[in-house]
């Protein structure tokens, strides 16, 4: 019953007690009607704020997150399995190592005749980028030899061969991005590369290498054991901008069959021999070598100290098309 009820009743046909008694519970009633139907409102309100302030929350948290990054270039579905975007203010360690497999405290590849001692110090994290730094610097090394020059080297593989840990990361298969800017000088050796994870050199691939004295020329390469176990390697060299004024991207494609090379998104090279391309699971080095045969000594035209910049290293696979785990995280 509500007021409009309350108002047609024949009051005559009942008595004053009653009356007043049935006046007391339509108005009570009426009431209670109103206090529920403005504690419902209320409520609603009170939900709704609630709803309002969860959502602000959730969209401020997700406005602040920058979407996952992709290849560039490359289209279909990629999950990022290693990043490190060199934020911080020194080297994440458990991304990196500062040696070769013979790290004594320092390193060197005295194979290709190389004059710098790699050194932890070399290697600085700052402004959100990564400086592989050559100085010329005397060093009296590990090794018991003199060295004129040092440098910087950084790998997710494992600096000694004795160790019963993983490399720090290793993959089967995927897309591999640097964002890179190399230094220009006569004797400067920038490179990005990869080695196989059971410390040996063979088959190598070379992302990039350059020659400090010609920035505008780079060498992709493919070092391998052929089919009679002697050394062999496959090379394209491309001539481009120069690479040392400003920031490049440089990426790798390595699939089961073929392996590709692209700059700034574009095809550079295919590798198509898939007999020879690597079924080993391998890590990344990135270095700045001072002198070796390939490139000769520095003269008194290379500036010192001159840095191998790096803004990020990124990985990517695609496991709809490798459905058996490829990656190898350590």
């Amino acid at each position: 019953m509500v007021f409009s009820e309350f108002s047609q009743l024949d009051w005559s046909a009942v008595g004053t007690v009653t009356r007043e008694r049935l006046k007391k519970t339509v108005n009570t009633r009426a009431q209670s009607r109103v206090e529920y139907a403005i504690f419902f409102v209320a409520g609603m309100v009170v939900l709704g704020a609630i709803g309002l302030v969860i959502y602000s929350i959730l969209t401020a948290k997700s406005e602040r997150q920058p979407p996952t990054p992709m290849p560039v270039g490359q289209t279909g579905a990629w999950e990022l399995v290693f990043s490190d975007e060199f934020d911080g203010e020194e080297l994440d360690t458990a991304n990196w190592v500062t040696c070769y497999w013979w790290d004594w405290e320092g390193c060197t590849n005295s194979g290709n005749e190389e004059l710098q001692w790699y050194l932890p110090d070399n290697i600085i994290v700052s402004d959100g980028t990564l400086k592989l730094e050559a100085r010329e610097e005397v060093v009296e090394a590990t090794d018991g030899k003199i060295y004129e020059y040092t440098s910087g080297l950084i790998s997710t593989g494992n600096d000694d061969d004795d160790s019963p840990l993983p490399p720090r990361f290793a993959m089967h298969y995927g897309y591999l991005e640097i964002r890179a800017k190399v230094p220009y000088g006569q004797g400067l050796w920038p490179a990005i590369w990869m080695l196989p994870t059971d410390f040996t050199s063979k088959p190598e691939f070379d992302i990039l290498e350059i020659k400090g004295h010609e920035p505008n020329v780079i060498y992709m390469s493919v070092h391998y054991l052929d089919d009679e176990g002697e050394y062999a390697r496959e090379r394209t060299v491309g001539e481009g901008p120069d690479y040392s004024t400003d920031w490049h991207i440089f990426a790798l494609d390595w699939q089961p069959d073929q392996i590709t090379w692209y700059i700034d998104g574009e095809r550079q090279w295919v590798y198509p021999n898939a007999e020879f391309v690597s079924q080993k699971p391998m890590y990344l080095l990135l270095n700045l070598a001072v002198g070796g045969e390939w490139v000769g000594p520095p003269d008194e035209t290379t500036l010192f100290p001159s840095a191998f910049e790096i803004d990020y290293v990124r990985v990517w696979q695609q496991n709809e098309k490798f459905p058996t785990p490829q990656g190898i995280v350590g």
